[in-house]
């Protein structure tokens, strides 16, 4: 079964008319109290327990040509397959554990 993919950008929407954005407007104006949760259940911390931020957030890619040394990619690629998510994740590591010291990046 083939799946297709369709995404929108803003500039691909039919512009609001005047009554969209008088009914947006006053939504927007309803305090939360009115809003009628009833179909919605409120989550307890038992829900929250065993949630995990950003399992699907999948950070935008962008392409690069980068110059290794030969014995860097030789590891990197004496792993098996993937060696560019290998490399991607060590970075990351890097990032994250200079940003969480304080360091520029």
């Amino acid at each position: 079964m083939s799946v297709k993919m369709v995404s929108y950008k803003a500039d691909d929407l039919p512009p609001r008319t005047d009554a969209d954005r008088a009914r947006l407007a006053a939504l927007a104006a309803r305090p939360d109290s009115e809003i009628d949760l009833s179909d919605i259940p409120e989550l307890t911390e038992e829900d929250w327990k065993n949630a995990v931020r950003g399992k699907h957030y999948r950070p935008v890619k962008a392409q690069i040509t980068a110059s290794l040394d030969k014995d860097v990619l030789a590891w990197l690629k004496s792993e098996g397959r993937g060696y560019q998510t290998r490399m991607n994740a060590i970075l990351r590591r890097e990032m994250l554990q200079a940003r969480a010291s304080g360091a520029r990046g």
